[in-house]
């Protein structure tokens, strides 16, 4: 396993985040840790992106297969944030046991295919899928705090969220699925690593969808109650 390589990565997160809390010294540490989330996705996106539709090969029928020198490289990064933000949230209590499953889960399924040496393709795709929406999510958290969350701005970053989520974490989520299942090169212990991370995109999904329908809602309760005083205070429509 590329030790040399997660410490590194995890040093690097730890004094970007000290580097954050000095430049930002006036916000609390969960604005800096979000900082380092921000950056950690936006850079291990455009990472996975290049190892799965450029470098290669491709997961869908490459599932198994022995890691590549960039794969590797991917990986690390990836759990040396993982590492560092799994302690984070554990000093803060910022979590809930979701979240922290979800980063145990991601951590136990990255140092597998770093010790294995297999079926870093198909990691790397399920890290792209998943860390896809985090910038998404990190812009919400930043729009609340500074208090344009309810606004045409806040609206648009959720609806992309949303539906980015469900296309491909949970839709093209479930081909890679399919495809790991099975491929009869990967291992019995990755398969269970991606029925657990599967199980876990559907747990998010059915809280996505539950508050997509209750800001859906309000939106419209909200738009009703509007247009009713419109109504009211127009003479031509309401004349008693």
């Amino acid at each position: 396993m590329p030790v040399v390589e997660v410490i590194c990565s995890l040093i690097g997160w730890l004094c970007l985040y000290l580097l954050f809390c000095w430049s930002f010294s006036q916000r609390g540490p969960e604005w800096n840790c979000r900082l380092v989330t921000l950056s950690h996705g936006v850079l291990i996106v455009l990472l996975t992106a290049y190892v799965v539709f450029i470098d290669g090969p491709w997961p869908l029928t490459h599932a198994g297969t022995e890691n590549t020198t960039l794969q590797t490289v991917a990986l690390a990064v990836c759990l040396g944030y993982f590492l560092f933000d799994m302690v984070w949230c554990v000093l803060h209590r910022s979590e809930g046991p979701v979240m922290l499953g979800h980063h145990l889960a991601s951590i136990i399924s990255i140092l597998l295919a770093l010790l294995m040496g297999v079926s870093g393709c198909e990691t790397c795709a399920v890290i792209f899928g998943s860390e896809l929406t985090n910038p998404l999510l990190q812009a919400r958290w930043f729009l609340r705090r500074l208090g344009r969350y309810d606004s045409l701005l806040g609206d648009a970053v959720d609806l992309l969220f949303i539906s980015l989520f469900a296309t491909v974490r949970v839709g093209v989520g479930t081909l890679m699925f399919y495809c790991e299942l099975a491929s009869p090169r990967t291992t019995w212990v990755m398969k269970v690593g991606g029925v657990v991370m599967y199980v876990l995109a559907w747990v998010f999904m059915v809280d996505i969808a539950r508050f997509g329908y209750k800001k859906s809602r309000g939106k419209y309760e909200c738009w009703r109650e509007r247009n009713r005083s419109r109504k009211g205070t127009d003479g031509s429509v309401k004349r008693d």
